[in-house]
Formats: structure tokens, C-alpha cells, sequence
């Protein structure tokens, strides 16, 4: 199983969102590490990305430090990043874990349960991104940038539309 996860965890599997995703809102409650609960719900107004990752996953743990430097510069502003950590691990095993790198976004424990409420994860990483008014606009199997979201994003509000966009194997695949 181990020898499994990690073939997923380096895979990049592209998948376009339905627009029979893109008309349902999601919605989910989950503490963090810290016991705090983050509400989907409560981010309204921002863009969410919600990255699904594990420890064991060297993709995924490549990606924190892109997703870490998003999440601060967007989190006052239009957009938060909230880490969905896709594994059964002792609680004490997570805090090293989160010790040794740098994460400045919230991590919430998810477990194994590959049914979530955007769909189902069958790889590692996964992301998927929420529209402000709380709508699954993408998701992508496989790591992404800070300017690969912050692409797809201008792309989706108009903004900067002079700028280059994303590779089209990234987010903006629709």
C-alpha cells in the first residue's frame, strides 16, 4: 500500500472541473491541529484553495513552501489556502512533522476517507479551488505554484488580462 501512494503521489493526472461541479456550493467543518474549526463557510468573499496532501507524499511536501508563500501573501486580502492532510497519523508525529517545514496555512486533519465533500481524491496532491461565492470552480491532480493559482484567478475575475496565462495543464484547465 505504502509502494502505492507514493506511484499516486508522483503522478499528475489533469482533471477540468464538470459545470455540473461549478453549480454546488460545498460546504465542511474540520478543527485543525490547534482544536480551532475552520468552516468552509466562513471563508466566503475569498478564494479557497484546498490542497489534500500527506507526509509521505514528496510532491506534496514540495508544494507546502508555494502554497505557504500564496497563503500569506492573499489571506488579508482575497484568499486562504487550508491544508487537508489526507493520512492516518498520530497527532505528535503531524507537530514534528509540521516543525521541519515551513506551513503558514492552516492544516486539518482528514484521515484516509478518499469521498470528500468536492469529490474523490485519487491521487496525491490534490487541490481543489472555491470561488469567492462559495461555488467548486477546479480541481487538479498533481502539485501546483502560487502563480499557477494566482493565474487561474485573474483568469476567472478578468483581472490582468494582459498578463501570460497558466500552463493549460494547471488549475485553469476547465
Amino acid at each position: 500500500m505504502p509502494l502505492l501512494m507514493v506511484a499516486l503521489c508522483c503522478s499528475l493526472v489533469v482533471l477540468a472541473t464538470t459545470a455540473a461541479e461549478t453549480e454546488r456550493t460545498i460546504d465542511f467543518s474540520l478543527k485543525d491541529l490547534d482544536g480551532k474549526t475552520h468552516t468552509l463557510s466562513e471563508y466566503r468573499g475569498k478564494w479557497v484553495i484546498v490542497n489534500f496532501w500527506a507526509t509521505t507524499c514528496p510532491p506534496c511536501v514540495k508544494e507546502m513552501p508555494e502554497l505557504s508563500d500564496f497563503h500569506d501573501h492573499h489571506k488579508d486580502r482575497d484568499a486562504v489556502v487550508l491544508g487537508m492532510n489526507f493520512e492516518e497519523i498520530k497527532p505528535s508525529w503531524m507537530r514534528r512533522f509540521m516543525d521541519s517545514v515551513h506551513v503558514t496555512y492552516p492544516i486539518l486533519p482528514w484521515g484516509t476517507l478518499p469521498a470528500t465533500p468536492f469529490g474523490l481524491v485519487i491521487a496525491l496532491p490534490t487541490t481543489y479551488i472555491v470561488a469567492p461565492d462559495g461555488r467548486l470552480v477546479a480541481h487538479q491532480v498533481g502539485p501546483m505554484t502560487a502563480a499557477d493559482i494566482e493565474a487561474f484567478i485573474r483568469r476567472k475575475t478578468g483581472a490582468g488580462q494582459s498578463d501570460k496565462p497558466a500552463r493549460e495543464h494547471k488549475a485553469g484547465s476547465e
